[in-house]
């Protein structure tokens, strides 16, 4: 019965198709129907080398429509990762681009599988992803114009290309593409290695399963034939040992993480030893903020993926600086309420992490298509000019709202004061959060042990290797720990939203040369499930600047000024708003060992007696962002 129902599935859209409609919920196709309407509709080019500029070939395959007569537009797509056999949603998105009239190109970057060359992350964008963009808007069924698309990695080398303005490079849509962001005003993350100056700890697994020296390989030389025949029984995908990364994440010191696995020296062991301003970062493929953009951007970002301050900086900072005023007045951006990349999972009755979310549909694929269709076809009715600039999911009252800007235009910063009688430690301490300043001498003082750190619970974090589970989820676990300060505000007595960047400022001590400072915004429900919205981390030895290192003295107090956390969220009458602090957020975060060394070269570490200081000198507080 099920093979009869696919059957008639491929008979149905073969009809929309060559009646000129086009099919609109292609989930409803298993694979293999998939494939099948792929047949009918694409002409389909495997494994062709598309030529480098120092002679290296860049493996691609190539999707386009078989009846027509007309140039065609081209949907490019770059990936570290295996595509030699299309499925699940990229099988989707090739039969709903060439059923629409787009060649589809998905390409694997060099040193990955069929491609030549050696491996770089984000896959040499300036020189590699403009060749390509010359190589496709040359053929003879190109119209001359290309649209980037992809999420996470297939969206993060787009930023810097959109920095060379390549004259056939249209549109783009970079979805979660924070690991593409080098230096953005404040954010010094560089595609999501730091947080505040300290190491986060995905990119240490992710290197361990995609930077391969000793990866398989073929011949080079051999025709587009025999790679295409090889490619129906070899993928080249290399298979690594299995990692207990729960426990295997502990060892130190960490420079010797992955060789401790056996695994050869490579891209981890040198990025491990940079800071945020070592010169590397600014000589690879991430995308800085003295660089040009000559691109219009469909941005799609989420509340609780690793990147999102990045995003929304970069966003602003486009609107404000792209090079002329149509790329300035064509940057477009969708903030959904999902961890990274799962925006196809959006509809009714969400649930992310623990917490119910409402209805979250939204017309992904039809905006996606929208968007190109103005930019590749030249429709200018497709994508609707007064579209408003940014559309975020606001959790709380659970709906989607808009503005013309970010953060919205009727958000202002409010200030609540971190107080207390001096016993913040624990849920069960009296830390309160109040809108009124401290007018009296007050502190809060902990322990952080580096060997016994605060373990990380949901929140903002993806490709983990199943170390974290992203989400909202509820923080009391954690709140009850002697070495978390946890200050509290009186329940509500109206709604409070609060949309766009939430600052911290902190005033510490510390007997230790160098330590973190780990600060997490809370909501809290009449029933005491605390679950997380955001959370950030500062290195203290990076107070005064990432290209500067000073570090503690002890008995002096510091202020810490903290990189921005984001959301958009209605406390809502009842609900409480919460601050943690504390020195560590792991396996999210690399542990400051506290000795003032390098951290990445050292096993053992010290323990902190840290301070948390609200007084009417040393004010602590944090700024939210409130919608009036």
């Amino acid at each position: 019965m099920l093979k009869k129902f696919n059957f008639l599935l491929v008979i149905l859209a073969s009809f929309i198709m060559a009646s000129g409609a086009y099919a609109q919920d292609y989930s409803k196709y298993n694979d293999k129907a998939l494939h099948k309407i792929l047949e009918d509709i694409a002409t389909v080019e495997r494994k062709v080398l598309m030529p480098m500029r120092d002679g290296v070939g860049l493996s691609s395959d190539i999707y386009r429509p078989k009846k027509t007569d007309k140039d065609v537009p081209a949907i490019f797509v770059r990936t570290p990762y295996n595509m030699n056999e299309l499925g699940g949603s990229s099988l989707q998105m090739a039969v709903e681009a060439v059923s629409r009239g787009y060649a589809y190109v998905l390409q694997n970057e060099r040193g990955r599988y069929f491609s030549e060359g050696k491996f770089e992350i984000l896959g040499h964008p300036r020189t590699d992803g403009y060749d390509a963009l010359d190589w496709i808007s040359a053929q003879s069924w190109s119209n001359h114009k290309v649209g980037t698309y992809g999420c996470s990695s297939t969206a993060e080398w787009q930023l810097a290309l959109a920095a060379m303005n390549h004259p056939a490079h249209a549109a783009m849509i970079p979805q979660s593409a924070g690991a593409g962001i080098g230096r953005v005003g404040e954010f010094w993350e560089h595609g999501n290695w730091y947080t505040g100056g300290v190491q986060r700890i995905l990119f240490f697994v992710w290197l361990y399963g995609v930077d391969n020296p000793l990866r398989a390989q073929i011949p080079e030389g051999l025709s587009a034939e025999v790679r295409q025949h090889i490619s129906q029984y070899n993928d080249l995908d290399t298979q690594k040992p299995d990692v207990d990364w729960q426990e295997h994440i502990k060892h130190l010191p960490i420079q010797d993480l992955l060789t401790s696995l056996g695994e050869p020296e490579g891209t981890f062991e040198e990025l491990v030893k940079r800071t945020p301003a070592s010169k590397g970062w600014f000589e690879g493929g991430l995308y800085h903020d003295n660089e040009p953009w000559g691109v219009p951007a469909l941005w799609f970002n989420s509340w609780y993926d690793v990147s999102k301050g990045p995003n929304l900086a970069l966003f602003n900072h486009i609107r404000k600086n792209g090079i002329d005023k149509e790329t300035r007045d064509n940057q477009y951006a969708i903030i959904a309420p999902i961890p990274h990349c799962r925006y196809t999972t959006m509809g009714p009755n969400t649930v992310v992490g623990e917490r119910e979310l409402g209805d979250t549909s939204f017309d992904v694929s039809g905006e996606i298509f929208a968007w190109f269709d103005k930019w590749l076809k030249g429709d200018k009715k497709a994508f609707d000019p007064k579209t408003p600039h940014v559309r975020y999911y606001t959790m709380g009252e659970n709906e989607w709202q808009s503005s013309d800007q970010w953060p919205p235009e009727n958000a202002g910063n409010v200030k609540m004061y971190l107080s207390g009688g001096g016993n913040a430690n624990s849920l069960y301490g009296d830390g309160t959060l109040t809108m009124t300043a401290p007018n009296k001498e007050g502190s809060d003082s902990y322990n952080y042990d580096p060997m016994i750190p605060v373990k990380t619970i949901g929140g903002s974090d993806c490709c983990n290797g199943g170390l974290v589970d992203p989400g909202p989820r509820d923080q009391r676990t954690i709140e009850a720990r002697q070495d978390v300060l946890v200050y509290t505000s009186e329940p509500l007595e109206k709604p409070m939203e609060i949309s766009g960047f939430i600052d911290t400022v902190l005033h510490v001590s510390s007997d230790a040369k160098d330590t973190d400072f780990a600060v997490k915004l809370v909501d809290v429900t009449p029933d005491g499930t605390a679950y997380i919205l955001d959370d950030t981390i500062m290195r203290a030895r990076y107070r005064e600047g990432y290209d500067k290192q000073v570090m503690m003295k002890e008995g002096e107090v510091y202020k810490i000024d903290l990189t921005a956390m984001s959301t958009s969220i209605v406390f809502q009458k009842g609900h409480r708003i919460r601050v943690e602090i504390t020195s560590s957020n792991f396996p999210k975060f690399a542990r400051n060992l506290n000795t003032g060394g390098n951290n990445y070269d050292e096993k053992e570490g010290v323990i902190a007696h840290n301070t948390i200081h609200h007084s009417d000198q040393y004010q602590s507080y944090i700024i939210l962002p409130v919608v009036k």
